[in-house]
């Protein structure tokens, strides 16, 4: 049985036809799907907002998994409550008072997780890890999709998972950047839960068949080559 979750993201969509390519995440085996909030500030370049958001709400059968990319994220907490957005995730970079911007995510209904960016180490977490219901590990430089795999993130996975079984905490890791069934699996034999993939799922000839490829990623058999071109 396949216990992690696959997370298609939509910023590697068509964007002239979003409602489509949302309706054939519905149809897949993705678990979830995940939308990146770009401001053009914390990363260089901009994406989805609030119309784009409201797309997904009104279209997507999958828990809305939203990553915030920007400055002062508590800001847009209270906005973003009527979104019915199952999990939001902040960056740890840009969250002075931490502790107060995850309690005013779940206050809101939503459950909390924070992002490490591939230069932060996973002991930043230590002191808030119990609180959090994920962390999201990216491993891409966040902005841009279709950017190599950062190998070291295999390692960064494993001494996460080594914290959260230690402090016996539920927190399930999410990683992001380069995922294909090949670091797909890699990151979740060490000890990864949820995998977002954009381009991969999207520009590929089959979504549906790369889906669910990504979801039997267990089933991998172990022994095989791994392509080192890694490719969001």
């Amino acid at each position: 049985m396949n216990q992690h979750k696959i997370a298609p993201s939509l910023l590697a969509a068509d964007f002239g036809n979003l409602q489509r390519d949302i309706e054939m995440i519905n149809q897949s085996d993705a678990d979830w799907l995940h939308l990146d909030v770009m401001d053009g500030v914390f990363v260089p370049n901009l994406s989805i907002g609030f119309p784009i958001l409201n797309v997904a709400r009104t279209f997507s059968k999958k828990p809305l998994d939203v990553h915030l990319m920007i400055v002062q994220p508590e800001k847009f907490i209270p906005r973003l409550e009527k979104y019915q957005i199952n999990t939001l995730s902040v960056h740890y970079e840009t969250c002075t008072h931490l502790h107060s911007v995850v309690q005013q995510i779940k206050n809101a209904g939503m459950k909390a997780s924070v992002t490490l960016n591939p230069h932060s180490p996973v002991c930043l977490l230590e002191d808030i890890l119990q609180d959090l219901d994920m962390a999201l590990l990216m491993s891409v430089n966040p902005g841009f999709g279709g950017q190599q795999f950062i190998t070291q993130s295999v390692q960064k996975v494993a001494k996460l998972k080594e914290m959260i079984l230690r402090k016996n905490a539920a927190t399930l890791i999410e990683v992001d950047g380069g995922i294909t069934c090949e670091t797909g699996k890699l990151l979740l034999d060490a000890g990864a839960d949820v995998l977002v993939a954009g381009s991969f799922v999207f520009k590929s000839n089959n979504p549906l068949e790369t889906i669910h490829k990504l979801k039997c990623i267990n089933e991998l058999d172990a022994d095989s080559k791994i392509n080192k071109n890694y490719t969001r």
